[in-house]
């Protein structure tokens, strides 16, 4: 996400999650459902979706929802949601730099942020500390990855107007505060693009991320269960 992009940490809101006791059985097997316009690739055992359906401009509502013995639900949702200045792309075709939000189903594997982890929260969580870097230098075995400068492996000295440099996390205070991790080119393709987040707004579009109010995102970080398998689907 340079400059503002919202990507995939391997590491390792003010709302409590809804009873779980009415939930229907999770899919044993992946399958495609449409939820509140945006087509979703659910993974086996998912109970849990993030949609982002672009309204207007860089707009977008984003929302939470939860399967129930009723079906999908809606749980949480706002229309503040931003997304990339470039646009949206399919996944496959996103190419690093150029500011595009990409198309598609993605995981949630994990959070960071300027806190400690929250005692209520039970996706794994990174503090982010001074040297801690979103990879996004090509040449690096690192491509990204979540690596603090101190470990090498990159070359974090690279200018901002070097298009490999890397995204020095702690220049975000502000959006980063919370962070939740999607798992989009967890393979590391090159040059597809790396550090794609759902994070806290800052003033306009983002450069790829996903943004929503402080608040959304801090319930979200609260309610994601990796035993519910959560997924986050990015539509038009």
């Amino acid at each position: 996400m340079k400059g503002l992009v919202a990507g995939a940490v391997l590491v390792a809101g003010l709302l409590a999650p809804l009873p779980t006791a009415a939930t229907s059985p999770a899919p044993a097997a992946a399958e495609v459902v449409r939820l509140g316009g945006v087509r979703v690739e659910l993974r086996a055992g998912t109970t849990q979706v993030v949609t982002v359906s672009h309204t207007r401009g860089v707009r977008a509502r984003v929302s939470l929802w939860r399967l129930t013995g009723e079906g999908w639900r809606r749980q949480l949702t706002t229309t503040d949601g931003r997304t990339g200045y470039g646009g949206l792309v399919a996944g496959e075709r996103r190419v690093q730099g150029t500011g595009t939000t990409p198309l598609g189903t993605y995981g949630l594997p994990s959070t960071f942020g300027t806190h400690g982890a929250d005692p209520s929260a039970a996706l794994p969580h990174h503090r982010i500390r001074r040297g801690d870097h979103w990879v996004q230098d090509n040449a690096s075995r690192f491509y990204n990855r979540l690596r603090n400068q101190r470990q090498g492996g990159f070359r974090w000295w690279l200018p901002s107007s070097d298009p490999n440099s890397s995204e020095r996390l702690t220049d975000y205070a502000h959006q980063y505060e919370w962070s939740i991790v999607t798992d989009f080119n967890v393979e590391q393709v090159r040059h597809r693009g790396s550090g794609i987040f759902l994070h806290v707004n800052g003033r306009g579009a983002t450069a790829g991320c996903v943004s929503a109010p402080r608040r959304f995102v801090r319930s979200l970080v609260r309610i994601l269960d990796p035993a519910r398998v959560p997924v986050i689907g990015i539509g038009r």
